[in-house]
């Protein structure tokens, strides 16, 4: 059987680094799964770590280190990118990767997609509803949680508390709800043996982190990374611009003074922290999942030696 291998976790954990060097190692390509690092000319924000002034070798694929790396620069920012379209794309490109007998990697933080391509989502083939998304798009979280909870209580009940105040999940929720004559029993699982890797850190050292990789994105220029989003049309309420690293900075745009860039910067740190949590919390439910600490010195080592087994023997 073709084999896949997954590389997840928190942000910050390092998945992209430990990916780029196993990919060396083991004839690899990499798939990335990361919901924000689909749109182009958002490099800053994302975290997509390109080489200075590279170009992408062809559509959706850049090379850092002698390794394809799949998934950057695939969707417009000005346009939406469902969970549908990435499941087409990266399941399409790890076919292509099988047929030239290498082996592909999985990458990423973002646990829908991974979810998506390894296991088949059953709603992601209920396409958007343009017409009840504009009737909806100027109620408040509030209002969207009571539609849908009025359509159906027990969806309503299984929402996170970030979901229930995230309007663009609720209208899909509800736009999901309102087609499940459409919504198949089960998703189509990829066929391949998948092993899954874990990195994980102690919630200080994972927090620390995460704050001086904000302040390097800042020094790198993500505010000229947004000036330039917005000149070309870009809005922020888009669905590219709801990301991480760039929703934070909406009030210090529309009255930029010492206080709202604090702010920014302090609300992106915050969140970003909270979407780590939330990613823990998703991915601690996969049981297929080995688990490492990124913290530890060599853990690196002890990775290759479990993928070598299972690469070689089938058994990690």
């Amino acid at each position: 059987m073709k084999k896949l291998l997954v590389i997840c976790g928190p942000t910050g954990t390092g998945k992209t680094a430990l990916g780029l060097e196993l990919a060396k190692k083991f004839g690899g390509e990499i798939v990335s799964s990361d919901s924000r690092q689909v749109y182009k000319r958002m490099d800053i924000g994302t975290g997509k770590g390109l080489p200075a002034n590279s170009r992408p070798k062809r559509e959706g694929c850049y090379e850092i280190g002698g390794v394809k790396i799949w998934g950057y620069d695939i969707a417009d920012p000005k346009k939406g990118f469902s969970v549908a379209h990435y499941i087409k794309f990266a399941r399409t490109k790890i076919g292509n990767i099988w047929a030239e007998g290498k082996l592909p990697f999985l990458v990423g933080g973002t646990g829908l997609y991974i979810k998506g391509v390894v296991d088949g989502i059953a709603t992601a083939e209920v396409r958007p509803n343009i017409k009840l998304r504009k009737s909806l798009i100027e109620k408040r979280p509030e209002e969207l949680f009571e539609i849908l909870a009025q359509l159906d209580a027990a969806k309503a009940g299984s929402l996170n508390t970030s979901d229930r105040k995230n309007p663009r999940r609720l209208i899909r929720a509800i736009e999901v709800v309102l087609n499940k004559s459409k919504v198949k029993d089960r998703g189509n699982e990829l066929k391949a043996e998948t092993l899954f890797i874990g990195l994980y850190a102690a919630k200080a050292v994972l927090e620390k982190r995460i704050d001086l990789r904000v302040e390097d994105r800042i020094r790198s220029g993500i505010k000229k990374e947004i000036k330039d989003l917005l000149s070309q049309g870009v809005r922020w309420g888009s669905q590219a611009m709801d990301s991480l690293g760039y929703r934070q900075w909406e009030g210090y745009f529309k009255k930029p003074d010492r206080a709202a860039y604090q702010e920014a910067i302090k609300k992106w740190k915050v969140e970003e922290h909270g979407y780590a949590k939330r990613q823990v919390t998703w991915f601690k439910k996969d049981k297929r999942i080995k688990w490492f600490d990124a913290s530890l010195p060599n853990f690196e080592k002890n990775i290759e030696n479990s993928v070598q087994k299972w690469y070689s023997n089938g058994d990690a």
